[in-house]
């Protein structure tokens, strides 16, 4: 199958077109390690991390900060020694460390964009810290490829609909591309948009679900690499 006629791309950013997850993992890990528990399993920390991130992005949106504000709290909660100014610093270190990292495009990446931005309208669709991820976007060299960029606040069908509605898209060619059920898929599809599950083997875990390719009439399509969008569009 291939769509012949100029589409609409909307592309997700993180582990859709560099590596972001990775780093935090190993941000997580560091932590764990550090706070060494007696009695919670490294399992079990994470459990409670993920269960203090998802009350932070409540409060405090998506972002290193954020991600930082999460590891502190979790200490607090699980650690019996108090929390130190010295210890605060070690514990947000874990988070900002993840800004070191270089810029690590995924394979395939920058050709697939430039001969897809030859065919069809691109635009990036991404969401966090509006600093952060422009910042990543400028980085990448990937830029040129896209018509817009949508730093976003959340990734759901009403967001989906504006950004349809800003720029005058038709849903009906209009298509998401990302490797997040929840973020990505979903959400589109539910808004009516068409949408390309692109998998990545460590999406965060906060951001897993199960595809619901019924949600609307958009359809759903699976590749097993960005590389193959070039022979979907």
């Amino acid at each position: 199958m291939r769509v012949t006629t100029c589409q609409n791309l909307l592309i997700d950013a993180d582990d859709t077109l560099w590596e972001n997850n990775i780093y935090f993992e190993r941000a997580i890990a560091n932590f764990i390690s550090f706070l060494n528990h007696h009695e919670y399993t490294p399992d079990q920390v994470r459990e409670v991390l993920y269960e203090v991130e998802r009350e932070n992005i409540r409060q405090h949106g998506y972002g290193m900060h954020s991600f930082a504000m999460a590891l502190v709290r979790c200490f607090e909660q699980l650690s019996v020694e108090p929390l130190t100014p010295a210890l605060h610093d070690t514990i947000r270190g874990f988070a900002y460390a993840i800004a070191e990292h270089p810029m690590e495009i995924l394979p395939e990446v920058p050709e697939t964009l430039a001969e897809l931005a030859q065919r069809h309208h691109l635009f990036l669709v991404t969401k966090g810290n509006i600093t952060e991820q422009t910042g990543k976007v400028e980085r990448s060299g990937l830029k040129e490829h896209f018509t817009a960029i949508e730093v976003v606040a959340e990734k759901d069908a009403p967001t989906y609909s504006r950004v349809v509605e800003k720029y005058g898209l038709l849903r009906e060619q209009t298509w998401m591309i990302g490797n997040s059920p929840k973020s990505d898929i979903n959400p589109a599809l539910e808004a009516g948009l068409h949408a390309v599950f692109v998998p990545h083997h460590n999406t965060w875990m906060l951001e897993r679900d199960e595809l619901r390719p019924e949600s609307r009439d958009g359809r759903l399509v699976q590749v097993d690499s960005f590389g193959q969008l070039r022979e979907l569009f």
